[in-house]
């Protein structure tokens, strides 16, 4: 079962991609494009200075007719970036993501960035858990010699 955030970036990758605060945000979309990812680390060399998502475009980037081959990703990335650590438990993270209504959490260990979870990721493992789980318990109700109370 995967219950920390080092256990899911074992398991999924810890594959970062990320841009300047000074590309446009064009820029910016095309990495999220090509990456099918919804959403870019900003980082100034190997410093986390910020976070630009669709979400950040839409809202403040097309809402407030900005063009975005103009537009600097310091502009309209969110600056105050919440993080989590490898130690952080699934849960833990999944509350934090509800609780700030954000969909993406730098995982950071010391001062580098070590990957990157999505609200997806996080689903998905407590599906994996919970099937783990059920099937656990299914082997102990039919008797299975192999389980154990």
């Amino acid at each position: 079962m995967i219950t920390t955030i080092r256990q899911l970036l074992d398991k999924k990758g810890r594959q970062i991609w990320s841009v300047s605060p000074d590309d446009t945000v064009y820029r910016a979309l095309e990495v999220m494009a090509e990456k099918d990812i919804g959403a870019v680390l900003v980082m100034e060399g190997d410093r986390l200075v910020g976070i630009f998502s669709e979400r950040d475009y839409a809202r403040r980037c097309i809402l407030k007719n900005r063009r975005s081959k103009e537009t600097l990703v310091r502009d309209l990335m969110t600056a105050d970036v919440i993080t989590i650590t490898p130690a952080t438990t699934i849960e833990e993270a999944m509350e934090l993501m509800s609780k700030h209504h954000i969909r993406h959490l730098p995982v950071v260990e010391g001062d580098k960035v070590v990957g990157v979870v999505s609200i997806g990721d996080i689903v998905k493992a407590v599906i994996e858990n919970q099937q783990h789980l059920i099937s656990h318990l299914e082997n102990y109700i039919t008797g299975d010699p192999g389980v154990t109370a």
